[in-house]
C-alpha cells in the first residue's frame, strides 16, 4: 500500500507549517488557478451549515482551533478548510449561514446528516438531513442565478462586498465528500448486503450531480471516496460483528471490504462519465487509503490512538457509547453521565467515534496535496502555489 510514504511526508509538512505559521490562515495572498471552492456533503465538510439551519451544537466540539462550537463535527477544522488554506482562499462560508458568511470565495453547501440519495423520511424520524445531494445542487443553481440576477441589475447595495461576479463559476475548483451515510444509516436494518443492493444509484447519483454543475460552467471536480467505516469506534461498538470479522487492525473487514467495493464502484462510474465532460477535469481522490494508514498504525504517524475516540463515554478500548454522544448529559443506570473531551485530541485518529480530529484531517489533506491519491493525475501544485498549512 503507498500510505507509509507519503504520509511520513505529509507528518513533515505538518510539522513544518506548525514552525513557519504563526499568522492567521490565508494572511498571504496565494497565486492559484482557482478563485473560490464550491463544496458538496454531509457532515466530514460541513462548516456550520446544519447548525445554521437547526442550531443546537454545543461544546466541547472546535476546542482545539476555533475554541467554540463552529459547526463542524470534529474538535477543530476539516479537510475542507485545509484545502481552502492550501489555495490561499479563507474558510467556505455555509450557504446556509444568514448571518457572517462571505461568498466571495466560493459556499460550503454540505450539512451534516446529508445523503446523496434523497431521504424517504423526516429528519426527525431518521436522523437524515433534508439537505440531500440533489436539494445542495438545486441550491447551488440558485446561487449562480442570483448571483447573475444581482449583476445584470447593476445593484449597488452591500451585498457587492460578499458576492463574487458570476465568471468565478468556471474559475472554482468542486469537491464532493458525501455518502459515508447512505452507506452507515442502513446497516442495522438491512445489513452489508441490503446496502450494496443501491450503492450503484449513489455513485450513479454524484455522476448526474456532476454533469448539472458541468452544465453551469463548472470545469473542476475532485470527488472523495468513503472512508474506511469499519474502522469507526461507533460502529465497532454499535453493530453486531463476530470477533473474527475484526482484521489484525481491530477494523471490521466486512464493512471495510463492502466500503472499498462501493469506492471501486465510484472510481468506474466517474471513468465512465469523463468523457461525457471533455473540458472537464474529474478527480477521484483515495481518501479511503490515507485514513486507513492512520487507523491501522496511528503511531508511525505521530499519534496515539487509532479506533478509539477523544470524546466519548464509556472508556475500554473504544471510548464510545451510543447512548451518550460527544458533549451530551444523559442518566444511565440511575446515574448522570456526560461524554467528555480528552485533553489531546492531537493525539487522536477519532474525535467522537464517527469523525476525524483536526490532526487527522490535517494529515489526510496534506497527503492528498501531494497528488499520489488522485486519479487520473492532476497537476494542483502546477495550478497553485500551494501554501503550507498549520
Amino acid at each position: 500500500m503507498p500510505g507509509k510514504p507519503f504520509l511520513q511526508w505529509a507528518l513533515a509538512v505538518v510539522v513544518a507549517a506548525l514552525v513557519l505559521i504563526s499568522t492567521p490562515c490565508c494572511s498571504q495572498p496565494a497565486k492559484c488557478a482557482f478563485r473560490a471552492i464550491f463544496n458538496f456533503g454531509d457532515s466530514n465538510s460541513d462548516t456550520g451549515g446544519f447548525y445554521a439551519a437547526f442550531p443546537s451544537q454545543a461544546g466541547p466540539f472546535g476546542m482545539t482551533y476555533f475554541k467554540r462550537p463552529s459547526g463542524r463535527a470534529s474538535d477543530g477544522r476539516l479537510m475542507i478548510d485545509f484545502l481552502a488554506q492550501a489555495l490561499g482562499l479563507p474558510f467556505l462560508s455555509p450557504y446556509l449561514r444568514s448571518i457572517g458568511s462571505d461568498f466571495r470565495h466560493g459556499a460550503n453547501f454540505a450539512t451534516l446528516a446529508s445523503t446523496v440519495l434523497l431521504p424517504n423520511t423526516s429528519l426527525y424520524v431518521s436522523g437524515l438531513s433534508p439537505f440531500a445531494l440533489p436539494i445542495q445542487v438545486n441550491q447551488m443553481k440558485e446561487f449562480k442565478a442570483r448571483l447573475e440576477e444581482f449583476h445584470s441589475s447593476g445593484s449597488s447595495s452591500s451585498s457587492s462586498s460578499i458576492l463574487p461576479s458570476p465568471d468565478i463559476i468556471g474559475k472554482s475548483m468542486y469537491t464532493f465528500y458525501i455518502g459515508q451515510n447512505d452507506f452507515t444509516s442502513n446497516l442495522a436494518s438491512a445489513g452489508i448486503s441490503g446496502v450494496q443492493q443501491y450503492l450503484p444509484q449513489v455513485a450513479s447519483q454524484i455522476a448526474w450531480s456532476i454533469k448539472e454543475i458541468y452544465g453551469l460552467g463548472g470545469r473542476t471536480f475532485l470527488v472523495m471516496n468513503l472512508a474506511p467505516v469499519g474502522c469507526y469506534p461507533a460502529l465497532l461498538v454499535g453493530l453486531p460483528h463476530n470477533s473474527s470479522d475484526l482484521d489484525a487492525y481491530g477494523c471490521l473487514g466486512t464493512y471495510n471490504d463492502a466500503v472499498v467495493q462501493y469506492n471501486n464502484l465510484l472510481k468506474e462510474t466517474l471513468a465512465w462519465t469523463r468523457p461525457s465532460f471533455p473540458e472537464a477535469h474529474l478527480i477521484y481522490v483515495d481518501v479511503y487509503s490515507v485514513l486507513l494508514e492512520l487507523f491501522r498504525r496511528p503511531t508511525y504517524h505521530g499519534l496515539l490512538y487509532g479506533t478509539r475516540a477523544c470524546c466519548g463515554y464509556g472508556g475500554g478500548a473504544y471510548n464510545f457509547d451510543p447512548r451518550v454522544y460527544c458533549g451530551a448529559t444523559k442518566e444511565i443506570g440511575g446515574s448522570t453521565v456526560t461524554a467528555l473531551a480528552c485533553n489531546d485530541p492531537q493525539n487522536y485518529v477519532s474525535w467522537d467515534g464517527i469523525h476525524a480530529s483536526e490532526m487527522a484531517n490535517k494529515l489526510v489533506t496534506s497527503a492528498i496535496l501531494n497528488g499520489s491519491y488522485f486519479d487520473p493525475p492532476f497537476p494542483l501544485g502546477d495550478l497553485c502555489d500551494l501554501q503550507p498549512i498549520g
